[in-house]
């Protein structure tokens, strides 16, 4: 699947565009201090990036369930350390609003996972300088995870 912008859930949809039409509204209350040139900057650089974000965006669409990890793949991988992790490659907006935790396409593992197969060996680099080695186990379709988590 090519996307053409960030895979999102339609709930993350959903409180993009209601933080969106908050954001526009005028006499937002300021949640920033008494700082009101800082807010408005802050204000105008969040609106900027959830309308990139929103624009061009796969909503709610799964990608296709062929064990490839991409945006919208919830993945389970081995780390060296046998370890074991299952997280949702996606955005940012993503994190903090359900069980799984989400990892960003952009980040260290994000890059070094995408497009890997079952089985596939990937490393990553750390802020220490070192690197991680993980193996990719499974990669479902969000939708498809969520069916099966029930």
């Amino acid at each position: 699947m090519t996307m053409s912008g960030p895979w999102l859930t339609k709930e993350a949809h959903t409180r993009l565009v209601r933080e969106l039409a908050t954001l526009r509204r005028p006499g937002t209350a300021d949640r920033y201090g008494d700082d009101e040139i800082a807010h408005n900057i802050h204000r105008q650089a969040r609106i900027r990036q959830i309308e990139n974000m929103l624009r061009g965006a796969v909503v709610g669409q799964d990608p296709p369930d062929d064990g490839i990890a991409e945006p919208g793949m919830v993945l389970t991988v081995r780390y060296d350390d046998g370890d074991t992790e299952t997280f949702l490659l996606g955005t940012r907006d993503e994190a903090g609003h359900g069980a799984l935790e989400v990892y960003s396409p952009e980040s260290p593992l994000g890059r070094a996972l995408n497009g890997a197969r079952p089985g596939d060996t990937r490393e990553y680099g750390v802020p220490s300088g070192g690197a991680v080695r993980v193996t990719l186990l499974d990669a479902k379709p969000y939708g498809r995870h969520r069916e099966t988590a029930h």
